[in-house]
């Protein structure tokens, strides 16, 4: 296991977390997010690829939850690595340290293994 990885894992916790509490509040009456997280015409062309990005990431972890917290997790984690892979490739198309595009190079990597690994896991039980 990449030294990242328990990083990672407890950062999407937080970020899983934190999109419940965000998707119930969204419901809530006086609660228009649909604005939320829109770019401005000033925005860098890196800016508004880094929000195109969480958008999507944002939108494809709204999921019905099935009760079983393993199921539920690992079908949470596809969408929040995909952002994450998403996001290093910003980094790549505009980023110049070379400390930063090695680190989003391995997150590429190490973020396309687990999710095969997370999809063989769903595959194996049967699960979408």
């Amino acid at each position: 296991m990449n030294k990242l990885t328990p990083i990672l894992i407890a950062g999407a916790i937080v970020v899983v977390g934190g999109l419940t509490l965000a998707q119930g509040q969204m419901n809530m009456p006086g609660h228009d997010m649909s604005q939320m997280n829109m770019p401005a015409a000033t925005d860098s062309a890196s800016t508004k690829d880094y929000m195109d990005a969480m958008n999507r990431m944002q939108q494809t972890m709204v999921m019905d939850y099935t009760g079983d917290a393993d199921v539920d997790f690992m079908r949470g984690m596809i969408p929040h690595h995909q952002g994450a892979i998403d996001m290093a490739r910003v980094a790549l198309a505009y980023g110049k340290d070379p400390a930063v595009r090695t680190l989003a190079e391995e997150i590429i990597r190490a973020q396309e293994a687990e999710i095969a690994t997370i999809r063989q896991w769903l595959e194996a039980r049967g699960v979408q």
